[in-house]
């Protein structure tokens, strides 16, 4: 049994009628008739009477119509999902986060794709660079996002975004006063550094920065992240660099300000990492995303 006997038993069952199922069908009386008998011969059943009017179902015709619906139902969602998912629109995408982008710019970027693929599931996983590259060539993940990331021969690396840099400050402290301030009056202010872990990493883009304005940061703390950054200097252990997404943490008594200081200098990047070769129409379509939302930022070049 196929599925065009299906096709061809319920257009019967629902004209009644070889003549009409047949026209249908866009196919001649014979063929079809034939094919109707073969089906009642592979099942060992009669499914119709044939009377002067026409075709009539049998008890188990009746039965076996209503199974064929359900069939052809499953059969026509199982192509319709299959298709969505061939066209990225449907399945599963394991993405990896780490990082002050999380507090920002990805979840922008995630809400944009889940808008527009409501039937992709999202997974995400907390993981450092070196773990998320790990698990990239392992096919675990299909995308990380992360920062400052060295060149691979395997692995694409997409820049999503630059970001600019401003100083976490408690309200008491004396730099507060000021709307903005220069890099090089950091100098003599003991310094939050975050994250620890594999390097290259920002703490090395800040401690690059403290010696191109000419002096050795004072490092207070080394931290695994910007939201203990923060933290600290709520409770007063020093200043702290952070990228702009990372304003989004307001803490009672820290205050933020900008630096006068041109870029590019004080950007930092944000980029998303992902197999390269990968084919997944999925992944395609995150990326897309991620194209369309580089366009709609201020600045980006119009096509």
């Amino acid at each position: 049994m196929d599925l065009r006997h299906l096709r061809y038993f319920v257009a019967v069952a629902e004209e009644e009628n070889i003549g009409r199922a047949a026209t249908r069908l866009h196919i001649s009386q014979p063929p079809l008739t034939r094919q109707i008998q073969q089906l009642e011969e592979e099942l060992g059943v009669a499914l119709f009477i044939r009377t002067p009017r026409g075709m009539e179902l049998t008890q188990a015709g009746e039965l076996f119509l209503e199974e064929a619906r359900n069939i052809r139902a499953l059969v026509e969602q199982a192509t319709e999902r299959t298709q969505r998912a061939g066209q990225g629109k449907l399945g599963r995408l394991d993405i990896a986060i780490f990082g002050s982008a999380i507090l920002d710019l990805i979840p922008k970027l995630l809400l944009n794709f889940r808008n527009r693929h409501p039937d992709v599931k999202v997974v995400l996983h907390t993981m450092t660079k070196a773990e998320q590259i790990e698990a990239v060539r392992q096919r675990r993940i299909s995308v990380g996002f992360n920062r400052m990331l060295e060149p691979l021969d395997d692995i694409v690396i997409k820049q999503v975004a630059t970001e600019g840099l401003l100083v976490a400050l408690h309200d008491d402290h004396p730099l507060a006063r000021q709307s903005v301030i220069r890099f090089a009056e950091l100098k003599d202010h003991p310094m939050i550094l975050f994250p620890t872990g594999a390097r290259p990493s920002f703490i090395d883009k800040v401690i690059g920065l403290c010696i191109e304005n000419g002096f050795q940061p004072q490092i207070s703390q080394e931290v695994g992240d910007a939201v203990t950054g923060v933290a600290l200097v709520a409770s007063g252990f020093g200043i702290c660099l952070v990228p702009e997404s990372a304003t989004t943490l307001q803490f009672p008594g820290v205050t933020y300000r900008r630096l006068t200081d041109p870029p590019p200098n004080l950007l930092v990047d944000l980029s998303c990492i992902y197999r390269k070769g990968d084919q997944s129409p999925i992944l395609a379509a995150f990326l897309r995303t991620v194209d369309d939302y580089q366009s709609a930022q201020p600045g980006a070049p119009k096509t």
